[in-house]
């Protein structure tokens, strides 16, 4: 009988213990040799094992391992805020030890949240993780029901740890993809809702496939070689969307590679821009347009034109660039065509057509 009580500790290590191998690893490699390290608050073992108990009694056998033996991986700042997932969806799952580390501090807000503070937040607010420039959104409140969705999950188990610096809730399912064809490089891991500069969650109204939509194109372009591209967009994407709440389709012209990818500069956004079109152009319709036809652009008075013939071998480039290769990536939304460098900005001072 002693046996079979204690059935779940052989997944509920092993997934702890992958995600801890993976942590020692990656703070030995990142940490620099000269630098103290980032400070931590400091937990008491007192409430580690409480938050850690009250975990597993209901139910939270992996996050109540795991708050125990690494508190440090939720504990960076002086208020918590820890949503825990269960534990069928962490032991049923054959995702990387990275991907479960960026998961788990996706659930954590670096703010002290109880369920009455969640219910005093409008609808649509968004609110910060651990993980960076990766926010929460509250997408559904009935306080006189006493209901609350995150990312459109139900808090199932609310104000489970109630103590004064620190609130761990329940959650009925992971806030983001456990799939693993979702699951590809880190800088996409976790599929999080867009946000505007107000901390308010931008036009939910074709919620998550939306957002899922944009993460799949990313990673198409990942795995297609235009990976810088892929980079620049990821990196401007919020930003773009909370410009144009209401873009619905969308016309993306991918090159191979793009300037500014190491930078957050301005320039790179508007570079990104430059290559999205907020409408949907297969290649068939772009190669009908009439030469010189000008195509309206996110990046404001800046407009690309179909060039017809002059050097082009198929016969049909935009800005005098060739379209290598015509819809590599085709929905109801979006379409994506590869083209063979990038456009050029015309009111950038050192820009070369």
């Amino acid at each position: 009988m002693a046996s079979c009580s204690h059935w779940w500790h052989a997944p509920v290590y092993f997934i702890a213990s992958a995600v801890l191998a993976f942590i020692a690893i990656s703070t030995a490699m990142n940490s620099p040799s000269n630098n103290a390290t980032r400070p931590t608050r400091p937990t008491s073992n007192y409430l580690s094992l409480n938050a850690s108990r009250t975990l597993r009694e209901s139910g939270f056998n992996i996050m109540a391992t795991l708050l125990l033996i690494s508190p440090e991986m939720f504990f960076l700042s002086p208020n918590t805020t820890i949503f825990a997932i269960k534990d069928s969806s962490l032991v049923n799952t054959s995702l990387p030890p990275w991907f479960l580390k960026n998961l788990l501090q996706y659930h954590t807000s670096p703010l002290k949240l109880s369920m009455e503070d969640v219910f005093k937040k409008p609808q649509g607010s968004c609110f910060p993780t651990l993980v960076d420039r990766k926010k929460l959104a509250v997408t559904k409140i009935d306080a006189k029901e006493r209901l609350a969705e995150i990312n459109h999950v139900l808090v199932s188990h609310p104000d489970m740890v109630l103590e004064r610096r620190i609130t761990i809730h329940g959650v009925l399912a992971p806030f983001s993809s456990l799939r693993s064809k979702d699951v590809y490089f880190g800088w996409e891991s976790i599929q999080a809702p867009i946000c505007d500069a107000n901390s308010s969650l931008v036009s939910d109204a074709n919620g998550p496939r939306i957002i899922l939509e944009w993460t799949r194109i990313i990673h198409l372009l990942s795995s297609h070689r235009f990976v810088s591209f892929a980079i620049g967009l990821n990196s401007v994407l919020d930003r773009i969307l909370a410009d144009h709440k209401n873009l619905s389709s969308v016309t993306i012209f991918a090159p191979p590679e793009l300037e500014f990818v190491a930078s957050s500069s301005p320039m790179l956004e508007k570079i990104v821009r430059l290559h999205i079109l907020p409408q949907r152009a297969t290649y068939i319709e772009l190669a009908a347009l009439p030469d010189k036809k000008r195509l309206r652009t996110l990046l404001p008075d800046e407009d690309l034109k179909i060039t017809k013939g002059v050097g082009v071998t198929q016969g049909l480039a935009i800005n005098g660039v060739e379209i290598a290769a015509p819809e590599i990536f085709s929905s109801k939304e979006f379409i994506v065509h590869g083209i063979t460098q990038a456009f050029k900005i015309a009111k950038f001072p050192n820009a070369s057509r």
